[in-house]
């Protein structure tokens, strides 16, 4: 018994010296793990792929009790394009790698925010994801196709078709024989304006930097502007290679001079043209140019006929201030209407390099038709009741849009003409079942065959409260209890609950986090007919009240915009891709710190960097596009580089600029401010930097005490993202007690004076012309910055012998969710150590002093900048200028072209050697000069870019730097 109990001991402790030493080995194991993921990161890569920088690992989680180990790598090694063959490689070379256990553990692989299996093209989720369209899909060639885009979108919304819109607009009121708005005047604004300024400039762009198609019933184009070029008139030029082209079998568009009566179909009063189509190089091709009256911006509007036989790729050539971006057409849909293409910059007149051309070349055998093409969004010219609206076409309601797109009367008039604001509202939907009909997605209607899939109204009525400060939040809307609860194509209704439900979660999750607190209202599932109408999941967002002061003073906000306007698209993103049961990638954040310098090989260097979005970890750019535009013409089609820098071969003599945005396979990020470069031919040029100081964007000025609220718009209009649309007049009635009332004498109440006017806020390439006019006054190498890259500590001072600062309307107004500042204390002592060094400093902004509050600023503006500030002038008939031998004028009053300083500093100068240089026609100093043995300085109390005239504008530069540089 002894013996055996000795055994007993023995084979016990042998036990568990042997676990003893497996737990060691284990230990040893999990303590080397993260050295042998290093290691694997290193050594690892599948054939053909090349890192635009080496990958490494950024973290790892290891779960012994769920036996999983899950491997997070750097957004490097998300940039390959992924195979199902490479997913295996490194699956299998991970597993070889690790020691027992882990080696047998659930392993994922993360790099972009997805696991690396779903990074492949085409890939699909887990299974048990809610799919709602199940095996109905649209696989198809788009609508249209951006052939020129150097990148495929496959994480994002190609090939994805949505309808969406902004709420109402101005309308003929019957009853009461006048046009007028749908809804009341209030904080500046009105709903039918107000919802355009979420739409136009943030959510299209987004969906459609996504891939995607966006429809939208109102005209988008902010361009009072409209030519039309139609077959057989001024403008039309047609050539036929081996094949000829001939009058189609079906009508087509025909422009006539003056109004259009109600019921009056443009595209039944004339003829379209149609070639065969060809594979070789002997092509046809008709050429449409433009005499356009004012350079600028202009939507460019194709149409053509769907046959029986149309090809699904024919070929678009806009030529834009010369540059030539290539779109494919799929004609099989969508014929006899309106069909966006883009946005494009073209100049004033009528020259081959501005203009559209369609040719016969396609890859398929079939009919390639072309009919009229439109450039610019237009005045209205439906009339009714004897006149039009006086307005933009982009601000009416989408009845005469529609009207002019061509569409059966049955769709934008259901009462034969007598209520035209019932009409509006059902025009929105009907727009999107006419184009949608005979589709994948609405296969039982007759249609235009166009696969839209979605469809969302964007509103601004979430209610009211009589609580001033109190924010009401978003409400969202849907239907289903139509129909039998079902979608034309037979998917249950209930789809556009859970889309709704997605929105509102998205907004309450994304605002919170950005702006502190955001109210979720209510999901509301009532009989609207902007959600019972579509025949495809749609829903109602109101994404704030425009009766309610604190939503508004967000939402008046741009910054804000951009945000609510990022929300809607990810939710957007992620519900039709959840609906076809694919993986999502957001696309990412704008650059930031964009600068430029000369490198070493005698070329320039553009760097940038990349901004997280703490939000979305899918939102990581794997690779960056550098926009290049050379002496004046069209921004190019851009490059794709993998770095956050690239070099950049210039040519001597010629200007450039550039404009940077980030990439993923989500698709593409909004773009950086526009900056601009020059080298001179001379080998003795002296070195400038040009700093764009002006990144403010901001909501007006904002009231708010004991008894008054609301928003000054005398005061400051604020800064909008580029153009605007959006402000219908100054508010009147700031009284407090009178919060949830409509009309006269309502809190918030304002008047119609700004109605229909567009305004130019920050188009982010204020310092470009400071560059061109520095290249043209002498002998000087000039490269730009933003103001934050010089703040960072990204740009230093000392290698260049004069700067210059364009504050535009940069300041720190109080009231905007960022904080802007022209002279931050890192920029003051930067400066301070240049002027000590000898440097040449010139500055100029509409708040170079009024900006400087503090007791130590206004010390340094008086040390450094050898100025004080003496008041603001807000007259804007104050407009002239004298200085430098010239009298010139500056831009004061809002307008379309240029942002306006409507305010302007007055300083003086502070210091034996400086002096008033410049002078506004009242006799106050506008600007003053240092003249000191040490260094030198020019101060200007209004931002230099606002000088009326080009000619006039160089020759202040040229006086300028004569003074500084002398």
């Amino acid at each position: 018994m002894v013996r055996n109990i000795l055994v007993a001991l023995f084979l016990a402790s042998s036990s568990l010296a042997t676990s003893v030493c497996a737990a060691n080995r284990n230990t040893q194991a999990r303590d080397n793990l993260g050295n042998i993921l290093k290691t694997y990161v290193l050594q690892n890569r599948a054939k053909k792929v090349i890192f635009p920088s080496q990958p490494y690992l950024v973290s790892y989680n290891l779960d012994d009790r769920r036996r999983t180990l899950n491997v997070q790598l750097s957004p490097s090694f998300a940039a390959q394009d992924f195979t199902a063959s490479s997913v295996r490689f490194y699956y299998k070379r991970l597993a070889k790698a690790l020691p027992r256990p882990y080696n047998k553990y659930k392993l994922t692989i993360m790099a972009g925010g997805l696991p690396i299996e779903q990074l492949v093209a085409g890939s699909k989720c887990e299974k048990g994801m809610p799919n709602a369209w199940g095996k109905t899909e649209y696989e198809g060639a788009p609508w249209v196709m951006n052939d020129s885009r150097p990148y495929f979108v496959s994480h994002g919304l190609f090939d994805r078709h949505l309808s969406l819109w902004a709420s109402h607009g101005r309308y003929y009121d019957g009853k009461k024989d006048r046009w007028k708005w749908q809804r009341p005047n209030l904080f500046g604004t009105t709903e039918d304006l107000f919802t355009q300024t979420i739409v136009i400039p943030y959510l299209i762009p987004m969906l459609e930097n996504a891939g995607a198609v966006v429809f939208t019933p109102r005209e988008r184009d902010w361009q009072k502007n409209e030519v039309i070029v139609d077959n057989g008139g001024r403008g039309y030029v047609e050539d036929s290679g081996k094949e000829t082209w001939k009058t189609a079998q079906e009508n087509g568009f025909a422009y006539h001079a003056g109004t259009y009566r109600d019921g009056e179909n443009p595209f039944t009063q004339g003829t379209a043209r149609a070639v065969k189509a060809t594979k070789k190089v002997d092509v046809s091709w008709a050429s449409y140019q433009p005499n356009i009256p004012q350079g600028g911006k202009y939507a460019v509007y194709v149409s053509y006929q769907s046959l029986k036989n149309s090809v699904s790729d024919a070929q678009y050539i806009v030529m834009h201030k010369g540059q030539r971006t290539v779109f494919k057409v799929n004609q099989q849909m969508g014929g006899g209407t309106w069909v966006y293409l883009g946005t494009f910059d073209f100049d004033r007149g009528n020259n081959e390099f501005n203009r559209v051309v369609v040719t016969n070349s396609s890859s398929e055998s079939g009919v390639v038709t072309t009919d009229a093409v439109r450039f610019g969004g237009g005045m209205g010219n439906i009339e009714r009741g004897g006149s039009c609206s006086g307005m933009p076409r982009c601000l009416e309601g989408a009845r005469y849009s529609a009207q002019w797109a061509g569409a059966p009367y049955s769709v934008y008039s259901s009462k034969n003409g007598s209520d035209d604001y019932g009409d509006d509202i059902n025009v929105r939907s009907n727009m999107t079942n006419w184009l949608a009909g005979g589709s994948t997605y609405v296969p039982t209607l007759e249609g235009k065959k166009v696969p839209i899939e979605l469809s969302l109204a964007v509103h601004s009525d979430a209610g009211y409260t009589t609580v001033n400060d109190s924010i009401i939040g978003s409400l969202a809307i849907c239907t289903t209890s139509f129909n039998d609860g079902r979608l034309n194509s037979g998917v249950s209704r209930m789809v556009s609950h859970d889309f709704a439900d997605s929105l509102l979660t998205g907004l309450q999750r994304d605002i919170s986090g950005k702006y502190r607190k955001w109210t979720r209202r209510y999901l509301w599932d009532r009989n609207y007919s902007e959600t019972r109408k579509p025949e495809v999941p749609s829903a109602i967002i109101e994404t704030m009240s425009h009766q309610n002061f604190a939503d508004m003073r967000r939402g008046l906000d741009p910054n804000f915009r951009f945000t609510l306007a990022r929300s809607l698209y990810k939710t957007i993103l992620r519900f039709v891709n959840g609906n076809h049961s694919v993986p999502s990638v957001v696309q990412p954040l704008p650059v930031s710190n964009f600068r430029i310098e000369r490198n070493s090989s005698g070329g320039l260097r553009l760097s940038w960097i990349a901004e997280k979005d703490e939000q979305e970890p899918t939102a990581v750019p794997t690779s960056y596009i550098v926009y290049t535009s050379e002496d004046g013409m069209g921004f190019d089609n851009g490059t794709v580089v993998y770095t956050s820098s690239f070099d950049f071969e210039a040519k001597k003599g010629v200007n450039y600029c550039f404009k940077v945005t980030a990439l993923n396979r989500g698709g593409e990020s909004f773009p950086s401010e526009t900056l601009a470069a020059y080298l001179s031919k001379s080998a003795h040029a002296k070195d400038i930097l040009v700093v764009d100081g002006f990144s403010r964007l901001s909501g007006p000025a904002v009231v708010d005490d004991y008894s008054r609220q609301g928003f000054d718009l005398g005061s400051d209009i604020g800064v909008s993202y580029g153009l605007t649309a959006g402000w219908n007049g100054r508010q009147q009635c700031f009284d407090k007690s009178r919060a949830g009332s409509e009309g006269e004498g309502s809190l918030g109440y304002c008047g119609d004076e700004l109605a229909g006017r567009f305004i130019m806020g920050n188009n982010r390439d204020g310092s470009v012309c400071h560059v061109k006019d520095i290249a043209m006054s002498g002998a000087y190498n000039v490269v730009g910055c933003s103001l934050e890259a010089l703040d960072n500590n990204l740009v230093k001072l000392d290698h260049y012998n004069l700067v210059d600062i364009a504050f535009g309307l940069q300041r720190n107004d109080g009231h905007s969710l960022v904080v802007y500042k022209t002279f931050s204390e890192t920029l003051q002592s930067k400066l301070r150590s240049y002027a000590k060094s000898g440097g040449r400093i010139l500055v100029s902004g509409a708040y170079v002093g009024s900006d400087m509050t503090q007791p130590h600023e206004r010390s340094f503006m008086s040390d450094v900048l050898k100025t004080t500030f003496t008041g603001t002038d807000t007259n804007a008939g104050n407009n002239m200028v004298d200085g430098l031998g010239l009298s010139f004028d500056i831009i004061r009053q809002i307008n379309d072209r240029h942002f306006a300083a409507t305010s302007v500093d007055r300083i003086a100068a502070c210091d034996g050697r400086s002096f008033a240089a410049m002078r506004y026609q009242d006799g106050s100093t506008a600007g003053v000069a240092y003249d000191g043995t040490d260094y030198k300085s020019f101060v200007m109390g209004y931002p230099y870019e606002c000088i009326n005239n080009v000619r006039t504008r160089q020759q202040v530069m040229k006086g300028l730097l004569g003074f500084l540089l002398k």
